[in-house]
């Protein structure tokens, strides 16, 4: 797709890199989709990511160069964001006082999403970059064309670095570190939104099913699913509180199982390969960035894709993909990438 470049406006740029401000205010797994062109800009631009909170846990890691401003945006709660009484007025001018005021030269969202244009039109970044909805290119000063519509997140940052001058790798090429052959296997069962969640007496059969082969086992939950599990028998399951502990497990895991969730997304960026069990979302569109990530779709359903919300009493798209059909291919998946060292005595 041929973009054209960012327009250079009259204003005579100062000595340095120029200021790009990204803004990134939704999940785990969006933001490490950012990765690579976050990784880009910087050799470019004094880069600014204005993102969750979490993204200074990630910071160390996977953009060391750039500069992170945290925001709970309002707007990203799952349920009352509209509630505008409730909407943290004295931090939004505080971010205001920070990066407004014609502070960056420039500032892209990758999401079609009208309020994250208003964010950089309310900011005042010079020029404003970002796929227009709603008539929301009245807030960008450069609105870029959109992917095919089967297109993975990833190629709105290709296309939105194109037009800054950047040069990204196609999802197929994108650089990996590989992982040693020895570790064990990762079955992380959490994920932000309960109807991403994969029923975790499946997760339990999946368990037993890859110990019955030898193989080592690490569980990972989320905090509200650590009883279930201690009450299953799973003595050493591990609930990481932060995004550091969670890197911690990660960098000791030779394969990722999962949900359709961030920790999968960050697995894959850390060069861990994946196996994703997703359900309303399509793997065209958010498979981890990993030239060897694996995955099981979601069933047909009238509704799909849907992200946040299900319409239905269950999340029957997810619920209908079978603890066998999962198993067999999880064993393949696994006999792909893990010695007989994985195994344990």
């Amino acid at each position: 797709m041929s973009v054209p470049p960012l327009q250079q406006g009259g204003r005579t740029q100062a000595p340095g890199k120029p200021g790009l401000l990204v803004v990134e205010l939704w999940g785990m797994g969006d933001l490490v989709i950012a990765t690579p062109f976050l990784r880009a800009a910087v050799e470019k631009y004094e880069v600014t990511l204005l993102a969750k909170p979490y993204a200074k846990g990630l910071q160390e890691r996977l953009w060391p160069g750039i500069k992170i401003v945290t925001f709970n945006a309002p707007w990203t709660a799952f349920e009352h964001k509209y509630q505008f009484w409730r909407w943290p007025l004295g931090e939004m001018w505080g971010l205001w006082r920070s990066l407004g005021g014609g502070r960056f030269d420039c500032g892209v969202s990758s999401r079609w999403d009208p309020r994250d244009h208003a964010v950089l039109k309310w900011l005042g970044t010079r020029q404003r970059l970002g796929f227009p909805r709603y008539r929301s290119g009245w807030f960008l000063t450069q609105p870029l064309p959109q992917p095919e519509p089967v297109a993975h997140r990833y190629e709105y940052w290709r296309v939105a670095g194109q037009a800054l001058g950047l040069s990204l790798p196609s999802r197929e090429n994108l650089p990996v570190t590989r992982r040693g052959p020895g570790q064990p296997v990762l079955v992380h069962s959490g994920a932000r939104l309960a109807v991403r969640v994969w029923p975790l007496e499946r997760y339990l059969a999946l368990v037993q099913r890859l110990r019955t082969q030898g193989y080592e086992v690490q569980v990972v939950c989320d905090l509200e699913q650590v009883d279930w599990w201690q009450k299953a028998g799973e003595t050493f399951v591990v609930c990481p509180r932060t995004v550091e502990a969670l890197l911690t497990i990660l960098d000791q895991a030779g394969v990722f199982v999962g949900n359709d969730s961030g920790p999968g997304h960050l697995a894959a960026m850390l060069g861990l390969p994946t196996f994703t069990i997703f359900g309303p979302q399509l793997p065209e569109w958010f498979a981890p960035l990993h030239p060897l990530a694996e995955w099981v779709g979601g069933k047909s359903c009238p509704f799909k894709p849907c992200s946040d919300y299900c319409r239905m009493p269950t999340p029957e798209c997810l619920w209908q993909v079978s603890a066998d059909e999962v198993g067999e291919r999880v064993d393949r998946f696994v006999q792909k990438h893990l010695s007989p060292a994985a195994r344990g005595s």
